[in-house]
């Protein structure tokens, strides 16, 4: 991949949007099988001697035990802190997990490597922020899209708040260790991966309505991965060697477009919001989290089918400023048909109540997750003009 990291900083020294885009930190990105073992030689020619190796008590057993063995024979001093899960026997970003690798990480350390999923590596990168340390990421599943970013999604005092700290200087996805990923997992990373779909129509509709930034060029490389994804829906769904490649280079590269931008836009929109808002109704409830994925995608169907028929002008938007730009971006979107396909394709659920989503949850976040960001959605749009997003939701007819 690391052909696709320069390809990326080309095109963005063309990019004449008017907006300032971050330098990409990311080094090294290894996409293949066996590519653990090019960890310790990596870490070499850094000169770190001394590595803290955060994972929890599954990651251990599919990554993290052999990465720190590979260490130990090069002679590195390494240490594993294995993550406590929670009451509910989950794994948190919360601040007991961040409190207790901040202590257990060696005043020593040199280095941190994060072993595992997307929750692992918000842990790792607050963390590395906080300690001024770098940051090497080894996944363990094709799960989200947050791998190479810098925003860090972490629970504090029982609400999700996106933190900005650091992202890795090198990734380590070993295909041999993705390929063992439940399959749950996989379905969680292409409903993150679908859910660009009505992030990117959003990204088009903050500019346009917000006066918020937009980069063409970010947004078409998110596209290409997007569309990538698409393009080898088959191969992903038998979680082949080449589907599950296919999948984890597109979740790196949406990382990488957000690093460089340095916000979430194009890979975050009202698909977000509703997901987001459904997990803080759950961490208030005290029930066992889902999958970021899995909501996402379950969302992207929800908010595209209410855009669609936004475009067929069944609101009463049709006079307002910019509508016809507006109705074009949104007439784009994949019908809610052909998205609940390829996320049945791999076994992700593609409704709400699948996922567990009361009606009444999702009532309540089609009226207020807009209000989670300051960020301009469809959604926003919609509860702004006292359209009712439950109303057009119900009148598709296609999820009861």
């Amino acid at each position: 991949m690391n052909h696709l990291l320069a390809s990326i900083r080309e095109k963005m020294k063309n990019c004449h949007c008017g907006h300032q885009h971050k330098d990409i930190p990311i080094e090294v990105i290894e996409l293949d099988q066996n590519v653990l073992e090019l960890v310790p030689g990596y870490l070499e020619a850094k000169n770190y001697r001394a590595i803290t190796v955060v994972c929890d008590a599954n990651t251990y057993l599919a990554a993290g035990k052999h990465v720190n063995n590979l260490l130990e024979e090069a002679g590195f001093n390494t240490y594993v802190c294995c993550v406590k899960p929670n009451d509910r026997g989950e794994v948190a970003a919360d601040e007991r997990s961040l409190v207790q690798v901040l202590l257990e990480t060696p005043e020593e350390t040199d280095a941190i490597l994060a072993v595992g999923a997307g929750t692992l590596h918000d842990i790792t990168r607050f963390v590395c922020y906080q300690r001024k340390l770098p940051m090497i990421s080894v996944p363990t599943a094709a799960s989200v899209d947050g791998f190479t970013s810098a925003g860090a999604p972490l629970i504090i005092r029982g609400f999700k708040q996106t933190i900005q700290t650091v992202c890795p200087i090198a990734v380590f996805a070993d295909l041999d260790v993705l390929l063992q990923a439940q399959q749950s997992m996989t379905a969680a990373g292409l409903g993150d991966m679908l859910g660009k779909f009505t992030s990117l129509a959003d990204w088009k509709i903050s500019n346009l309505l917000g006066n918020e930034p937009y980069c063409s060029h970010a947004a078409e490389v998110t596209k290409e991965a997007l569309e990538g994804c698409v393009e080898n829906i088959e191969a992903i769904s038998r979680s082949d060697l080449n589907g599950i490649k296919i999948l984890m280079e597109a979740l790196i590269t949406s990382g990488i477009v957000m690093v460089m931008l340095g916000h979430s836009k194009p890979a975050s929109g009202a698909e977000h919001h509703l997901s987001h808002y459904w997990e803080m109704e759950y961490l208030r409830r005290g029930k066992a989290a889902l999958l970021h994925g899995a909501k996402v995608g379950v969302a992207t169907i929800i908010m595209s089918s209410i855009y669609r028929q936004m475009a067929d002008g069944k609101h009463g938007l049709t006079e307002m400023e910019h509508w016809e730009q507006v109705r074009n971006i949104y007439a784009t979107l994949p019908e809610q048909e052909q998205l609940q396909k390829w996320l049945r394709s791999v076994n992700g659920p593609v409704t709400a109540k699948e996922l567990g989503i009361s009606d009444e949850l999702l009532t309540k976040s089609l009226y207020e997750a807009h209000t989670l960001r300051e960020r301009y959605t469809g959604l926003k749009l919609l509860n702004n003009n006292d359209v009712s997003p439950i109303e057009m939701y119900y009148a598709t007819g296609v999820f009861h």
